[in-house]
């Protein structure tokens, strides 16, 4: 005897008895995300690209020193006027053209206070070596007078400095610059502010004329505003492949990422930051495409 066929009938055999097979038809189509970038993310993948391109310019300006729009000495006065008082250093050494030190020569360093309108002056003198220090100045521009006494003259040597301010993290601006003062016979050939009956007293060469657009100041300034330029078109270069990326992958996070880059690279007048911005706001507005899903 066959056990099942003895079994009691259950519920769900009933149901299928009773209720007959139904099919049906529907308009639902499966969908996937389509992998290539919405016209939209392509207009702002391109507008990345022109942004870019305005921060390489600027990376470029940066790293030309002598030409472009700004310039390193430009660029450290504009950081000193926001700097605190008393965080820059002034130190160096003096030397006759022969590459002798200096004893005991002068070195006067005055400024216009911004607060009062007056002229502040501090002074020292040269050590052994040449050497000279001034600690607690307000960075910015001064006027650097070196005054030396020999063969019966004062002879004084003029040059515009402008006083680095702290970099980052250093709480101090440090500006080292050795001076090599001129011959007597160049001061013989300079124009005389003081006469006594024994000829001219005060024998002057002032600098401070030709250095009013690029005043002296700390070489290593120079080099890390180069180094930022550098940094700016690395930048660049390095949003423009993610843009490029973007357009190949379809991707938005890929776009995204390059909006932010693109933001560092500043441009000139800040260009790059907002058109940065607004190139990351835009890639919150790329509609996500779907293609139907078909058999192969």
């Amino acid at each position: 005897m066959d056990g099942d066929s003895d079994a009691p009938a259950t519920y769900l055999d009933e149901m299928v008895d009773e209720t007959p097979m139904l099919f049906a038809t529907s308009d639902t189509v499966l969908t996937v995300e389509d992998p290539r970038m919405h016209p939209v993310g392509k207009a702002t993948a391109i507008f990345l690209l022109f942004t870019c391109m305005l921060g390489f310019l600027n990376g470029l300006d940066y790293a030309s020193p002598n030409d472009g729009l700004v310039r390193p000495d430009e660029f450290v006065y504009r950081l000193a006027q926001t700097a605190p008082d008393d965080t820059a250093t002034f130190r160096g050494t003096v030397q006759d053209t022969s590459g002798t030190p200096l004893v005991n020569a002068t070195v006067y360093v005055s400024w216009l206070d911004d607060a009062t309108q007056l002229w502040v002056a501090e002074e020292t003198l040269t050590d052994d070596s040449g050497a000279y220090l001034f600690e607690g100045l307000d960075p910015g521009l001064v006027r650097v007078d070196i005054i030396v006494s020999r063969d019966g003259h004062r002879d004084v040597y003029a040059n515009r400095v402008l006083l680095s301010p702290p970099a980052l993290i250093e709480p101090i601006g440090f500006t080292t610059l050795d001076f090599t003062f001129p011959t007597s016979e160049a001061f013989a050939a300079a124009p005389c502010e003081s006469a006594n009956e024994s000829g001219c007293e005060i024998r002057t060469i002032d600098k401070t004329p030709s250095q009013m657009d690029h005043p002296l100041m700390d070489p290593s300034a120079a080099t890390g505003y180069i180094l930022v330029g550098f940094a700016f078109m690395g930048i660049s270069l390095i949003s423009a492949g993610f843009a490029v990326w973007s357009l190949k992958s379809g991707s938005v996070l890929v776009l995204r990422t390059a909006t932010v880059l693109a933001f560092f690279t500043m441009g000139h007048y800040y260009s790059a930051c907002v058109f940065g911005l607004m190139a990351f706001l835009l890639t919150f507005a790329i509609p996500r495409r779907h293609v139907p899903l078909t058999g192969a």
